[in-house]
């Protein structure tokens, strides 16, 4: 049953003025923020991922996919201030008001820590591969370092970084970092184009046992849902832009978000296509390590990975170090400031670095962490907010259109997760851990 009275996490009237400093980011920084959460890592994953649904069905994924994650979030920056006066800057303020007080953060905040954790994780191992490709390129005759250093390295920026205070504070990373991932996913299609086709190029379908093709096939589609993962940030970015009566938060939001999308398109489906049509079937899970010449843009574009992620990370950290404070100082009554942001903010980046460096499996990462939370997040969970805030006709359009999404992206999140997880194990029985 929906709650009508407006949640206690819920911000005051106070906070709806155009001078709350928390509330000063203009319409682009939404967009820069939005690209930053979404255009990570996982889109040099995708054409590995076509490598397994083949051109049909790979396509038709990723085509489905843009649509559907468009909606819901215009569906999330909609329902940012469905009640009159009052903003839900969390996710899991939104899911107290459509689930109830007591329902709401079991349904949504697990979900939510699944993403902003999971891509943590995985930008740690995909920092430090990047890292480790980097150095290897533009200095042949270094001494090799293990991948664990590498990861270690990485992981050592953000005990520096995660200090800064909030949001708008980081605005600059995440201007650097959609800036990266714009050029790197530049360089990853383009340079696929000029390397063309390799000989005897294949699109068959991989060739192995029926039982783990279909397991991989699953895999994929966690992977291409790993790539659509801005909505679990989507209200907190949403949250540092003014809002009055006259003109509410969503109307530059969408602005923004119609901006990152833009981007998102002209990013994924080059990369996608093209370096499934240079590689095939034989495509590496990222493609950049398909990509051998021009030795120093290849290097470049690894660089601009670990710069992208720098950010992304920050981006994915922000609401997770917000919720431990809060935590520390009602459970535990520890005292607001420095202290406080060293324990908990250091805490967690030692915790991302250990599970990454001990489990750097990039795509298998992609697919389970895609499944299991953002399919949830993306995908489906705000079609279930919608349905019960805004109660639309049944058999409506609309009504067809978020139980459709609903379906689907439960599919994606049962299948996805029994994928990626299943190649974990296959993966971690053969690999040396540490190295």
């Amino acid at each position: 049953m929906v709650s009508t009275s407006p949640s206690k996490e819920a911000q005051s009237m106070s906070k709806w003025t155009e001078g709350d400093p928390a509330r000063r980011a203009k319409w682009w920084y939404s967009t820069f923020h939005a690209v930053t959460a979404m255009i990570g890592a996982g889109v040099l994953s995708l054409p590995y991922a076509m490598a397994y649904l083949g051109w049909g069905p790979g396509i038709m994924v990723l085509a489905l996919s843009w649509c559907m994650t468009l909606n819901t979030m215009w569906q999330m920056i909609q329902l940012h201030e469905c009640v009159p006066g009052t903003r839900f800057d969390r996710y899991i303020d939104l899911g107290r008001h459509a689930f109830g007080p007591k329902l709401g953060p079991w349904i949504v905040l697990p979900q939510q820590l699944i993403v902003q954790v999971g891509c943590d994780i995985v930008y740690m191992v995909t920092g430090g591969k990047c890292l480790k490709k980097f150095m290897e390129m533009t200095c042949a005759s270094c001494t090799p370092i293990r991948q664990s250093y590498w990861i270690l390295i990485f992981g050592g920026i953000h005990f520096f970084l995660s200090q800064l205070p909030n949001f708008n504070s980081v605005a600059g990373v995440s201007l650097a970092a959609a800036v990266m991932s714009l050029s790197y996913s530049t360089i990853a299609w383009a340079g696929s184009l000029a390397h063309g086709r390799v000989d005897n190029v294949s699109y068959a379908y991989k060739s192995t046992s029926a039982a783990d093709y279909m397991f991989r096939v699953f895999n994929a589609l966690g992977e291409i849902s790993f790539a659509f993962a801005g909505h679990a940030v989507v209200l907190e970015i949403q949250a540092t832009i003014p809002s009055t009566p006259e003109k509410p938060s969503k109307i530059p939001m969408w602005k923004g978000a119609l901006g990152a999308y833009f981007i998102n398109a002209i990013c994924y489906f080059p990369v996608a296509l093209i370096g499934y049509w240079a590689f095939g079937q034989d495509v590496d899970d990222n493609v950049l390590t398909d990509l051998k010449r021009p030795a120093w843009l290849i290097a470049s574009a690894n660089l601009m990975v670990v710069v992208h992620v720098i950010g992304s990370y920050q981006v994915y950290a922000m609401p997770v170090f917000d919720m431990l404070e809060r935590m520390m100082m009602k459970r535990l009554n520890f005292p607001p400031g420095i202290a406080l942001r060293l324990l908990t903010r250091s805490t967690y980046v030692a915790f991302t670095l250990f599970v990454g460096v001990t489990f750097p499996f990039f795509g298998d990462l992609l697919g389970f962490f895609g499944g299991f939370g953002f399919a949830p997040t993306s995908y489906f969970l705000p079609c279930v907010m919608w349905l019960l805030i805004k109660k639309p006709k049944r058999f409506s359009t609309q009504w067809f259109i978020n139980w459709a999404s609903i379906f689907v992206g439960v599919f994606i999140m049962i299948a996805s997760t029994i994928g990626g997880f299943r190649n974990i194990v296959t993966d971690s029985s053969t690999y040396r851990f540490y190295t």
